[in-house]
């Protein structure tokens, strides 16, 4: 009689690593050395960025020997003679008062003629308007170079060229696509279910610009403000063109006199470059809060 063996149960199989967490290690450790590279090539970019102007910092508190000296960018002897001299003795406070009075001009006039373009776009309903909004987001893309000739002939015949005046309304003029594009998205993000209620309540039109739309976009008009002053105070070229007097030179073309010696000073360059730049710099410090929700209140709208 024949006998059957009992066949031998089969050897489990051996246990095998996990090859999911593996992985997830794997692109763990590449994406933070992807970061850490993005990290060090941003920091790289940002260090050599800001060199010129911690120089232009440090010139402005030397004297003309260490400046060309150089080897180092701590002052070793820092003093503000430079600076009080450059602003007292070589006229920047009378640069800095005209720049103030053109920016000041061309910022009032960009909020009240802009700002009421805004809402006419947004809010009123007139014959046109879709064509004139689109003309005015096509000149974006105009470059303003190409438009100083007739501006310089224009503000000769008019009798304006040389002034204050020959600045502002150019100056005016040119913020005139970004600012109603801004002002315009801004408004057409206001409810209009709040002009409604105060039209039937009785309120004019100019009630309701004025009392219930300005104040809701008050970012925007900050925003517009910072865009128009920095640039307008920057300004050279259309500067350069129209103004002949020196009692009449705002910042950029002082400093430009200062480049222009026979034996330049470097420290007195750089600190009236410093004079230049602190005011735009504060500016924005201070209102960038507003400037960022002014930029995403006008995309939304």
């Amino acid at each position: 009689m024949t006998t059957i063996s009992p066949v031998p149960p089969a050897a489990p199989p051996a246990p095998t690593a996990p090859a999911a967490p593996a992985r997830r290690r794997g692109s763990a450790v590449s994406r933070n050395a992807a970061r850490l590279t993005v990290f060090a090539l941003l920091t790289l970019y940002g260090l050599v960025s800001v060199y010129p102007f911690l120089w232009m910092v440090s010139a402005a508190f030397k004297n003309q020997l260490e400046v060309v000296r150089g080897g180092h960018l701590i002052p070793q002897h820092p003093t503000f003679s430079t600076l009080t001299h450059t602003w007292s003795q070589l006229h920047f406070f009378r640069y800095f008062v005209n720049s103030v009075e053109v920016s000041a001009m061309t910022v009032a006039l960009t909020l009240v003629v802009y700002a009421a373009a805004g809402y006419a776009f947004a809010v009123l309903d007139f014959p046109g308007r879709g064509a004139l909004q689109k003309m005015f987001v096509a000149l974006l893309f105009v470059p303003g170079i190409t438009v100083m000739l007739p501006i310089v002939l224009l503000e000769d015949k008019l009798g304006i060229l040389g002034s204050h005046i020959g600045l502002v309304l150019p100056f005016v003029n040119g913020g005139a696509p970004l600012s109603v594009l801004l002002m315009t998205g801004a408004f057409s993000a206001v409810p209009k279910e709040l002009r409604d209620s105060a039209r039937v309540d009785g309120a004019g039109e100019f009630h309701v610009f004025t009392r219930i739309y300005l104040p809701l976009t008050r970012p925007a008009l900050i925003t517009v403000a910072l865009l128009t002053a920095i640039p307008t105070w920057n300004e050279y070229l259309l500067t350069r063109v129209s103004l002949n007097n020196p009692s009449t030179y705002t910042l950029p073309l002082g400093l430009q006199t200062l480049a222009s010696e026979n034996v330049p000073h470097y420290n007195t360059m750089m600190a009236g470059a410093l004079i230049v730049v602190v005011p735009v710099v504060l500016l924005f410090l201070s209102l960038q809060r507003y400037f960022v929700g002014g930029l995403v209140g006008a995309v939304k709208g």
